[in-house]
């Protein structure tokens, strides 16, 4: 077995948050180091514009399921069979690496080295956004998820912060580190700024808070357009409020032209491990108001906007400030700009590449 480079990895994902975009993104970054990829995904079926992405992948073979992922209603049934799916996958594609994005198969016996990513979780989704523990029907969650990390080689997470949160909850690992997401920088374009506010994310998302935002976009004197849905997805009713205007789904093409035109991007999260489209925002030159997290204070420094995600009038005042201020606000753009270059593709799948061939060595020498 090559331990240079593994020339075939068996990659878990699922088709229903900003994990997928990550997915894809590491997957066209492992292509330079001929390696081949067989995607498991997990959660529900794939979107257009989801086929269209893998489609440009010529590394890329996907294993479609609707296996319910660790974290959805009463998935234990779903999550048995998965693993027996992915058992059987591994026995065809006979991988070199088993990277796993989500938490509930690491100890399964996969015989190869296994790379288990930390891209969130229940218990520190819960204390962020509830100020408070996970209830007790979580305990098996918590179980699984322990056993699960604590049986891969390596535990990686996209912040030091969102890793030293999963150690204190699920450990001790075996070993960790923390790779930082990337995107590719050359999508996201910085065009002619215009005055309004940007956000995306479902806006009854208590992590995301967008409702904040949207709640105060009547104090404030731009306009704020939220990509997502205006209607409650167990409701079903819609909400009107002053001065927001709701886009529903975009495709990433629009995204692309949103966000080269908005001059603020608005996202006061409560939790967000990383924040892929605070990343997108920052390369396409918007000036960042983001919650302040751990993990966003680590990933933007001094290239963003912080504010207390429990502080209505702080978010207000902040972007008043930003909107009345052209300086600040296109310094503000400049320094997100230049730290997104930190940030991009190539140099993650560079740092998987580096911590996949660690383990090849270790399991040949073993």
């Amino acid at each position: 077995m090559d331990a240079r480079h593994p020339s075939k990895i068996l990659m878990t994902t699922d088709t229903v948050g900003g994990v997928w975009n990550y997915t894809i993104e590491l997957v066209g970054a492992l292509a330079p180091f001929g390696t081949q990829v067989a995607l498991a995904t997990m959660g529900g079926p794939l979107s257009a514009d989801q086929r269209r992405q893998v489609e440009d992948l010529n590394n890329l073979t996907v294993h479609e399921s609707n296996y319910k992922l660790e974290w959805m209603d009463d998935p234990w049934e779903d999550i048995e069979r998965a693993g027996e799916w992915l058992m059987a996958l591994k026995e065809d594609v006979r991988p070199d690496i088993v990277h796993l994005n989500g938490l509930a198969h690491g100890d399964l016996n996969w015989g190869v080295p296994v790379v288990e990513v930390v891209h969130s979780c229940v218990q520190s989704w819960w204390k962020a956004v509830k100020d408070e523990e996970a209830p007790k029907e979580w305990s098996r969650y918590k179980e699984r998820v322990t056993r699960s990390l604590q049986a891969a080689n390596m535990v990686i997470a996209p912040t030091q912060a969102m890793l030293n949160q999963a150690e204190a909850l699920y450990g001790p690992f075996q070993a960790s580190t923390a790779i930082y997401n990337g995107r590719a920088q050359d999508v996201y374009k910085f065009g002619k700024k215009e005055p309004f506010i940007f956000s995306m994310g479902r806006v009854w998302d208590e992590a995301k808070n967008i409702s904040m935002l949207a709640h105060i976009a009547s104090d404030l004197q731009w306009p704020v357009y939220i990509a997502g849905d205006d209607r409650h997805p167990a409701t079903g009713h819609s909400v009107d409020l002053e001065n927001v205007h709701f886009l529903g789904q975009l495709s990433e093409k629009e995204v692309i032209d949103w966000l080269s035109r908005a001059s603020i991007y608005a996202l006061p999260a409560r939790y967000e491990p990383f924040g892929l489209t605070i990343l997108e925002a920052a390369m396409s030159g918007c000036a960042l108001v983001v919650g302040k997290t751990d993990s966003l204070t680590e990933i933007w420094g001094n290239a963003a906007k912080y504010v207390d995600p429990r502080n209505a009038d702080e978010l207000r005042d902040t972007l008043n400030g930003l909107i009345e201020d052209e300086f600040a606000r296109n310094i503000m753009g400049c320094r997100a700009v230049k730290r997104s270059h930190g940030y991009t593709a190539d140099p993650m799948g560079q740092d998987y590449d580096h911590i996949y061939r660690q383990l090849l060595r270790s399991s040949v020498t073993a």
